[in-house]
């Protein structure tokens, strides 16, 4: 039997089966090594703020911006250049505006074509004509790849180039043409993206924002724990489920669910509307805008409630089923005294705001009601058999893990459990212990268990670990002592409303902490930097991004409109290049209509974080790792070609 290394180089011959062949793939790829490493995009939780997330996907938080910069300094104005940002951002709805005013549009045309064209120019130097060329839009490669890769000291050819400007504008394909360059410049100046956690819940767009991202060139995503949630719901877990339409008719996003993945609330609906027909809701204010008289915003009240009084029974259940996950005290309905409308928590007893449960037998108070029993069943139908939802749920676990690893940076949502003393967590799964990395590798694999293993009991787990991972203490994507919603919606004693924070929050200035996780995670404590999501950066406040002296970024700002009161900005974004590490903070987003008439971005500053003496080229990354070896692999077929081991198939 041939030996292992025989058959690889054989196979590898198969790819490359000349001298001549391996020979110039190793030319090619030595080059690759010395070119900038490209810009690398952090964003982190999007919480359904599609506009948001678009514009500043379109901008790469600024990185289009620095590109017009680059290319025209002090050339042009700062007006000129706020016009053309905004035409890359929004081509055709900024042509729409200029069309209205403008009474020469061959020469509008012809002079910010032009323009275009050397913006591209300069965000296509730092790569390869080959990934240039897999780039460029389909109906314009070949006349783009001319423009771009046209010499400034060539004069030879001006004149043909000129002419191929003359020919678009002639033959009606300008906007077209521009339409296609803008977004190969938006492509070009990120090469690669990173979702830090929570594209769900809150906003009312995470469907589209699925889409989008299923149609971004190259990225990965770190799960958040809103993320995991609507995962768990997709694999039909009930806890998983009730959650997340809870929160939906919270922020009055039913649509996200009717609409967006075309789960029929119907059945629900009805039943909400009949149990609490009379009942106020009181303790289920939606957070939107007050509309109080609304046959809607009446119907989401009961929904609320509804789905919420659900969420309880179903959850105790699942605390009576998984005794290792330790949640006896999370288990609450049982603890209501219903004749004196009290409850008894933490050893202390409280008065409810409201004791109007009329699905709830007070002598078993988790069990379901026939019509409840059968409204989650249809549910899980639903949701398990929604083929959009099933895609989005897909991808995200193809693209997606709880960390990653990626060019020294550690990439996580939550927080890495720890114990007040800043030495790593033991947490039980499933009756093991797991700690630091070993932990979030574990979980990782159950939440693929939920979706793909045969075995019942397994695949079971796998689901159940999904609602641990929302909201377990000892979740890395959690990481509080409790998610007090009983409590929010029930009690007013704002004590009880709580959530204690794991002491990562607490330790995460402390050096020796910080470099106790990142060698935990194989890295570097010298050079690597911990980047973060999760906990809102209140600013507003005077509180800062940056933690640990640079080696910890949290770039969680408030994307969400909901948190931008207690932020004070629009979030956090960061961009890593071949110069430095820089966090860009950002205004709220009005609207696109906004930023196209206006031509308002909104990224408002940038803070550099790590600026490099030596630029950093692709042989530094990652990539240039696996590279190296594919050189190496490479000159050993060198080598088997000309000593004889192997032949030449020419």
């Amino acid at each position: 039997m041939k030996n292992l290394e025989t058959r690889y180089l054989e196979r590898l011959s198969d790819l490359y089966p000349t001298i001549a062949a391996a020979s110039t793939e190793i030319i090619n790829l030595q080059a690759i090594l010395n070119l900038p490493k490209g810009t690398e995009h952090f964003l982190t939780d999007i919480h359904g703020e599609y506009e948001a997330f678009s514009h500043v996907l379109k901008n790469g938080s600024g990185s289009v911006r620095r590109k017009i910069d680059d290319v025209f300094g002090n050339a042009m104005s700062l007006k000129d250049k706020k016009a053309l940002a905004t035409l890359i951002y929004y081509p055709k709805e900024k042509m729409d505006i200029i069309k209205r005013s403008e009474t020469n549009m061959d020469d509008w045309y012809r002079v910010h074509l032009y323009l275009l064209i050397e913006v591209a120019k300069r965000a296509a130097s730092k790569y390869t004509r080959s990934k240039v060329r897999k780039a460029l839009p389909k109906d314009f490669a070949y006349v783009i790849e001319e423009l771009i890769t046209e010499k400034a000291e060539v004069h030879d050819k001006e004149s043909y180039y000129n002419e191929i400007i003359s020919t678009i504008i002639r033959i009606g394909r300008a906007q077209e043409f521009i339409i296609a360059i803008s977004e190969l410049i938006q492509r070009l100046v990120v090469d690669h993206l990173h979702i830090v956690g929570d594209i769900y819940d809150r906003g009312p767009g995470p469907h589209i924002i699925m889409d989008k991202l299923m149609t971004y060139h190259s990225l990965d995503i770190q799960w958040g724990n809103h993320d995991v949630l609507w995962m768990g719901a997709a694999a039909g877990q009930w806890g998983c489920i009730a959650n997340a339409i809870r929160i939906c008719a919270r922020y009055g996003n039913l649509d996200i669910l009717e609409d967006g993945y075309g789960i029929n609330l119907l059945p629900l609906a009805t039943f909400a509307l009949r149990t609490y027909e009379n009942d106020p809701c009181v303790c289920f204010k939606l957070k939107v805008p007050d509309k109080p008289d609304s046959e809607e915003m009446q119907m989401n009240l009961r929904i609320h409630k509804a789905i919420s009084v659900i969420q309880f029974k179903v959850e105790g259940q699942i605390i009576q089923r998984q005794k290792t996950f330790h949640l006896d005290d999370r288990a609450l309905l049982h603890r209501i005294d219903f004749e004196k409308g009290t409850v008894s928590i933490y050893g202390k007893e409280y008065k409810m705001l409201d004791m109007n449960f009329p699905t709830i037998d007070p002598s078993d108070p988790y069990r379901l009601t026939e019509e409840e029993e059968e409204i989650m069943r249809r549910l899980e139908a639903a949701f398990t058999g929604c083929e959009k939802m099933q895609q989005h749920m897909h991808f995200l676990l193809a693209k997606g893990s709880l960390y990653k690893v990626y060019n020294d940076n550690l990439l996580y949502h939550g927080c890495v459990p720890l114990n007040e003393d800043g030495s790593l967590r033991e947490v039980d799964v499933f009756g093991k212990k797991y700690r630091g990395r070993e932990l979030y590798d574990v979980l990782d694999s159950y939440v693929r268990k939920g979706f793909f293993a045969l075995d019942k009991k397994e695949r079971e787990d796998g689901k159940d670990i999904m609602w641990y991972i929302w909201l377990h203490p000892d979740s890395p994507l959690f990481g509080k002592a409790r998610m007090a919603t009983f409590e929010r919606y029930f009690l007013s004693e704002k004590e009880t409303h709580a959530e204690k924070k794991n002491p990562y929050y607490s330790l995460i200035e402390n050096e020796k902490v910080i470099d106790g996780i990142l060698r935990e995670f194989g890295l570097d404590p010298s050079t690597a930097h911990i980047v973060n999501g999760h906990v809102p950066v209140k600013r507003k406040d005077g509180e800062s991004p940056i933690k640990c002296g640079g080696k910890v970024m949290v770039i969680d700002g408030g994307f969400s409109r909901a948190y931008q009161k207690e932020t004070g900005i629009a979030g956090y974004t960061l961009i890593y290049n071949s110069y430095g590490l820089r966090i860009v903070a950002h205004e709220p987003f009005e609207s696109t209509e906004d930023a196209v008439r206006k031509e308002n971005d909104i990224h408002s500053e940038t803070v550099v974080v790590q600026r490099l003496y030596d630029r950093v080229m692709v042989g530094d990354t990652d990539v240039g790792r696996e590279l190296r070896e594919q050189v190496k692999d490479l000159e050993r077929l060198l080598e088997a070609y000309r000593n004889g081991e192997l032949t030449e198939k020419l």
